[in-house]
């Protein structure tokens, strides 16, 4: 094998995709860019794996029928003192769907064929950060994933924009369904009869208003960037325009043919003309706002924010500034077109630099294994779900808009290195060692990355579960290179 051909092999393998798999590095060996260029123009894996998972529609119908019984079992009561009866109607409902989400995921990590797509698929779900945690949210982070990301993420970024935002995930995420303008006709409405209520009850009215979460974080996390010139009277103007950007009522997602999770309420809808980066926006409604998003698609700030976290994604943690802005140029170039973007960076020299190369955060990392060790699955994702959260990084959980780091810095702690060698033995565990040399199998998953001494070590390992251990932990299969 050429050794040069073969290490580029590793790197579209390792740093473009989610790890080699045994035999990948030489089937790839001879035109690796090639390969990753493929994958823009093939469709998705995953289809297998996905069949059958409720939509987000399903789960907005079964949230209705959850808080039924939950009034039901608030009226009557439960004698049983030690449990839980909300969050045991809640497994109930919910827990065989969450679990079916969770092994999808983990089924198409590791066995897809188009890793580079499945890597970018991850990289917008995490650019986009729903979190879990926030009880609302939970049950469509990974419709999210599904329904929003993964049907655009080889178009313009417009439409990738455009179907996030109004998915139920991020609507509820940031609070966009409690977003009411306040000279609407349904907050006139609502604040009259809060008035009388506030009368009668000899307390202050309430008054329903703008709530300006989503327009912020589309404009410092999803588009623009921080320091890209906007203002907070910007944030305001544009937080007025989506206004009316909601979810249908209950009776609206009871009926049979509903065929979206969004929907726009004109009533709530501020009224006016907006100004937002000093461009006037007439009042059309829902297309106020869309309007605004098309202009932030476009924007020159937007072009170098998403070039350089695509760039720091996929080559450095500081990426060159030089591949930032080529990237930059195509998206601007070709409006938006993101397998252009992508294609560039394949392209670009700078992304296969000696300086190229990133630290696996702990999904990447077990992933990897996965891949690398043809580990089964099965049906129990429990197992990998612990131990990507004992690593600091649970699924769908970055506590933050901002999603997780990929910066080396924030998963290379001694403490974190330590938890990552637990890891590697559980992994290694799985392996099957059925026919395994351990010296070719490590060269069949880092190639000429792999370095002497990680050699040294396996060969002196006194069994192969050891040895596949020693070449999990070793810092060249923690290090995307």
């Amino acid at each position: 094998m050429h050794s040069a051909r073969f290490g580029a092999a590793a790197s579209a393998a390792n740093r473009f995709g989610l790890g080699a798999r045994p035999g990948e590095l030489a089937r790839i060996e001879n035109n690796p860019h090639a390969w990753l260029l493929d994958q823009l123009h093939q469709p998705l894996d995953g289809a297998q794996w996905l069949a059958g998972l409720p939509t987000s529609i399903d789960y907005l119908r079964a949230e209705i029928d959850l808080n039924r019984k939950r009034r039901e079992l608030r009226k009557h009561g439960t004698t049983d003192k030690s449990a839980n009866p909300l969050a045991q109607l809640y497994r109930e409902e919910f827990g065989e769907d969450l679990k079916r989400e969770s092994l999808a995921r983990w089924r198409i990590a590791a066995g897809t064929e188009t890793p580079f797509a499945e890597r970018l698929v991850r990289f917008w779900s995490n650019h986009f950060a729903v979190s879990v945690d926030k009880g609302p949210a939970h049950l469509y982070a990974a419709p999210l994933e599904r329904e929003a990301i993964r049907p655009h993420v080889m178009g313009r970024f417009f439409d990738l924009l455009l179907a996030v935002e109004t998915h139920p995930a991020m609507l509820r995420y940031l609070d966009q369904v409690q977003s009411v303008g306040p000279d609407s006709i349904f907050a006139m409405r609502v604040d009259r009869r809060l008035a009388r209520v506030a009368r009668r009850e000899h307390q202050p009215a309430r008054q329903l208003g703008i709530n300006e979460n989503l327009a912020r974080e589309i404009m410092e996390l999803h588009t623009l960037g921080v320091g890209a010139g906007y203002t907070q009277a910007d944030v305001t103007e544009f937080a007025r325009a989506l206004s009316g950007w909601s979810l249908p009522f209950p009776k609206q997602i009871q009926r049979e043919g509903l065929r979206s999770a969004f929907f726009y309420r004109a009533g709530a809808h501020e009224p006016g003309t907006r100004v937002v980066l000093g461009k006037s926006y007439p009042n059309t409604g829902f297309g106020q706002a869309r309007a605004i998003l098309a202009d932030l698609a476009a924007h020159p700030a937007t072009a170098r924010h998403l070039s350089f976290e695509l760039a720091r994604q996929f080559v450095a943690d500081q990426p060159p500034p030089e591949l930032v802005d080529r990237l930059a140029s195509v998206y601007l170039r070709e409006d938006g077109d993101l397998a252009a973007v992508y294609a560039e960076m394949v392209r670009a020299p700078q992304s296969w630099g000696e300086a190229a190369m990133k630290f696996r955060t702990p999904q990447d990392y077990v992933v990897a294994g996965l891949r690398g060790g043809s580990i089964h699955i099965g049906d129990a994702p429990q197992l990998l779900e612990g131990l990507i959260a004992r690593l600091g990084q649970p699924t769908f959980m970055p506590r933050s808009p901002a999603g997780f780091s990929d910066l080396a810095a924030d998963w290379i702690a001694p403490d974190a290195i330590w938890k990552r060698v637990q890891t590697a033995e559980a992994l290694a565990a799985r392996v099957p060692r059925a026919n395994l040399d351990p010296h070719r199998f490590a060269r069949e998953l880092l190639g000429p990355q792999l370095r002497p001494a990680t050699l040294t070590a396996i060969a002196r390992a006194e069994a192969r579960q050891q040895a596949v251990a020693i070449l999990f932990a070793s810092p060249e299969f923690q290090w995307r290179v």
